[in-house]
């Protein structure tokens, strides 16, 4: 994984001031150096440029970037942030056709698949991704995204210039971007956010390369296209038949995902989708000789202040306990205090650019930071929920049947401190029925289909769409952030396009919710674990937690200088800092 950053403009040189727009790359990449700082590298052409900060993951010693290569007299350069993980399977075809490779880089792979074959060759890509080349031959600049959109990738178009990175810090810091929010942007926020409308950027005039899609910028202007997307089609498979099918295609992509030149650890919940990614993954370190290094994340005083709730029922470190019985593994359980849970909550949306989900964004990114300590590259159970049904919009009925985000139907705790005028203005209810509605409207129906299997289809898009978009832009910025590459391999998209066409009634059977999926893989976990309902990601029950928050936003209050007082109620804010908690509820 990396930070990749970049512009292009048809009505420059930018070789005739090499030095100046040289130094706006790297200023661009240092934006984004926390993503990788193994290697740094620039490319200045006549029409673009390119700036990449490395992890290095895949051949360390020559997989350099940005990556060029010079075939029949045009010259192609790429940078790129992802793994591929089927490169074995296209090498051999370029060699045959003559390509000499210089590495054992998936790099040099996908620079020449794309040079082979052309902008369709992302079809071919088994992979998490996010990438811009340079093609000579053509004299554009090509940007492509993973299918289910793991890896970022931001862009804006302004004076006839394209300007793009890994995160919207490495846009702001070429001269011409300035950060500017609208009506719109607060709109985002409030009423839809942590999630965001498919390729907004909240900012004005930033955009987000959709899943799923590739763009090519030319003289002609900007051109985005869709290469992927889901296919409704009837299931003919009996229920036998289909677990032997997810049962391989759960443990190939997990396989797959084990491919890296440095060692590959997981986070280990105790939960089923964290529990059967590090079964897999120890099973095929077992065979090799190794031994796998696991981390299990929980809060300092939760031993003495945990709270069981119909949303957190269960504390993991019990079923974590489980999996070290029944697998030989290097396990750390790792633990945040609140002190360092509430400073992090500004660095974490630093790391963002944007609001995100707090306390949880802010833990997951001091996790991350110690396991990054120790490894590179971190496999995660992230996305099982979205693709077998395992959310409670799934399976209750009046959840099921809401007519909105499901996990997001009172919005009247998103206006809590706000002024009045500013909540008139935004109209959050509506806004967010806006997106819903246009969501509905892009659901790829299968003709036929009774009206209660439509509904789930529907639930399933708006998770993949929405939810699950939310989780892997946390997962992606709180690891890159300190150089951590997290790969998730429910994301395969083998998995989500063969689960989008299989029968709720597999999916959940005797009203087990993700029974398919534990039928599918039930020889690797012990009972306790296979049985086990869903939870969340831990939370901290400590009271000192709340009463540092309360110290800081009354701080913040009192000094009557911060940007968001010009949103904020201050009478209602101290009433809200009155009022008893109620930590059963997830907002």
């Amino acid at each position: 994984m990396c930070g990749i950053a970049g512009f292009c403009d048809y009505h420059r040189d930018f070789t005739a001031e090499p030095e100046y727009w040289q130094s706006i790359l790297v200023a661009q990449r240092m934006a984004v150096r926390r993503r990788g700082g193994d290697g740094a590298g620039e490319y200045l052409c006549e029409n673009a440029g390119l700036a990449h900060a490395r992890l290095a993951i895949r051949d360390p010693a020559l997989g350099i970037q940005p990556m060029v290569r010079t075939v029949e007299g045009a010259e192609f350069a790429v940078c790129y942030n992802g793994e591929i993980y089927n490169t074995d399977e296209i090498r051999p075809a370029l060699e045959k056709v003559g390509y000499g490779f210089q590495t054992t880089s998936d790099t040099e792979v996908l620079l020449f698949a794309y040079i082979h074959y052309g902008i369709d060759f992302v079809n071919r890509l088994n992979g998490i991704f996010a990438f811009a080349i340079w093609d000579g031959r053509n004299r554009c600049l090509f940007l492509a995204r993973d299918r289910l959109g793991v890896k970022p990738l931001f862009y804006t178009l302004q004076n006839e210039a394209l300007v793009f990175g890994s995160e919207p810090k490495a846009l702001f810091a070429h001269p011409r971007i300035k950060p500017k929010i609208t009506l719109e942007s607060l709109r985002e926020v409030f009423a839809v956010g942590p999630a965001r409308t498919s390729g907004c950027g909240v900012f004005s005039g930033v955009f987000e390369l959709k899943p799923g899609t590739t763009a090519v910028f030319d003289r002609s202007g900007f051109r985005s296209s869709r290469y992927w997307e889901l296919e409704s089609r009837p299931h003919t498979s009996g229920y036998e038949e289909t677990r032997e099918h997810v049962s391989w295609l759960v443990r190939d992509a997990v396989t797959r995902q084990m491919v890296s030149d440095v060692p590959v650890c997981s986070f280990l919940s105790g939960g089923i989708d964290s529990s059967i990614v590090t079964a897999v993954a120890s099973g095929y370190l077992a065979e090799k000789g190794g031994r796998m290094n696991t981390f299990s994340f929980d809060f300092k005083g939760n031993d003495r202040y945990f709270q069981s709730s119909s949303f957190q029922p269960r504390r993991d470190r019990p079923f974590v306990e489980e999996m070290l019985a029944e697998y030989p593994l290097n396990h750390s359980f790792l633990e945040c205090s609140e002190t360092e849970l509430a400073d992090l909550l500004y660095e974490s949306t630093k790391a963002k650019d944007l609001p995100g989900m707090a306390d949880v964004d802010a833990s997951l990114l001091y996790f991350c930071s110690v396991v990054g300590q120790h490894n590179k590259v971190v496999l995660t159970g992230e996305c099982a929920d979205e693709i077998f049904g395992g959310y409670p919009w799934f399976y209750r009925e009046a959840l099921l049947n809401t007519d909105g985000f499901p996990w997001s139907n009172d919005y009247r705790a998103r206006a809590v401190l706000l002024k009045d005028e500013l909540v008139n203005k935004l109209n959050m209810k509506e806004y967010a029925y806006e997106k819903y509605r246009e969501t509905l409207a892009a659901v790829p129906r299968l003709e036929g289909e009774d009206t209660q299997n439509a509904r789930r289809r529907e639930i399933t898009y708006l998770n993949i769409v929405w939810f699950m978009q939310t989780l892997l832009t946390r997962m992606d910025r709180t690891s890159m952030y300190s150089g951590l590459e997290a790969r998730v391999p429910f994301a395969d998209h083998r998995i989500a396009e063969y689960l989008w066409n299989v029968p709720w009634e597999y999916k959940m059977q005797n009203g087990i919710e993700k029974k398919l999926l534990r039928d599918a893989c039930a020889n690797l976990l012990p009972d306790g674990i296979l049985n086990r309902k869903k939870s969340p990601y831990p939370k901290t029950y400590n009271p000192n937690y709340e009463r540092l928050l309360k110290e800081k936003l009354l701080a913040l209050i009192n000094g009557k200088t911060a940007p968001i007082l010009e949103l904020i109620d201050e009478k209602k804010a101290r009433s809200f800092l009155e009022t008893p908690s109620e930590y059963g509820k997830p907002w």
